[in-house]
């Protein structure tokens, strides 16, 4: 009698979904049978070179790195979703993701759901095209550094510096004014305990810094559209 061959284990699979899910907040990169659009959350503060304590919740930049990548190498993938609530984090390592972001040569777009604060205003305007919820929040303000600081001029000549990439990187991808950008970020009336301005929904488009108020069925439209033009075949 031929042997019998061992049932799949349906359930490793599952595991193996729910263990991605735990490690990477989300699945694993859909198939054409799937979807053509790829989903990445950025949630809670954006972790750099340091760990964070383990009661952060955190997104981890080189786990968010090589889905960019797997995503921009990745044929069946036509368009990438962003998905942000982030209260921002590590300044080099939200610019390394928004530059991979604006550099994909795939249709991107992204939302800020809830907030997309401090480093997390690089990475939603990274995008081919930005929507806001009308409840989120957008934190303007300057850089800072926390831990051991030495009292030099080049410490504040560094932290001007790096400013400086963060502003030049919004206001370039952005419809926002190099001089409004730094007039909200400086701004000392509107955060009781700092400076910058917390900038609401409707008020993020009318400064330029955001291109539509909308949620996920919009932007999935708006992705579907940027994917069909770039497929479309050149009169």
């Amino acid at each position: 009698m031929p042997e019998e061959q061992p049932a799949p284990d349906k359930g490793k699979k599952s595991d193996n979904v729910v263990d991605k899910i735990q490690a990477f907040g989300q699945t694993s990169v859909p198939t054409a049978e799937q979807s053509d659009i790829h989903c990445i959350t950025i949630i809670g503060q954006i972790e750099g070179h340091m760990q964070l304590p383990p009661q952060n919740k955190t997104t981890k930049y080189e786990h968010i790195l090589p889905q960019l990548v797997a995503t921009e190498q990745n044929p069946k993938i036509k368009g990438l979703l962003l998905v942000l609530n982030t209260v921002g984090g590590d300044v080099e390592a939200g610019l390394a993701i928004a530059e991979m972001v604006a550099s994909m040569s795939k249709p991107t777009v992204t939302i800020v759901l809830g907030g997309g604060h401090s480093i997390g205003v690089p990475v939603a305007v990274a995008a081919d095209y930005a929507f806001i919820a009308e409840t989120a929040t957008m934190t303007i303000h300057p850089v800072r550094l926390n831990g051991l600081v030495i009292g030099v001029p080049q410490t504040f000549e560094y932290l001007e510096k790096m400013q400086e990439r963060v502003i030049q990187f919004v206001t370039g991808h952005s419809n926002i004014k190099n001089d409004l950008f730094k007039e909200l970020m400086f701004d000392k009336g509107n955060l009781t305990r700092d400076i910058g301005t917390n900038v609401v929904g409707q008020d993020a488009v009318k400064y330029g810094l955001i291109d539509e108020v909308g949620g996920l069925g919009p932007a999935i439209q708006k992705l579907r559209q940027l994917i069909d033009e770039g497929e479309a075949p050149l009169q």
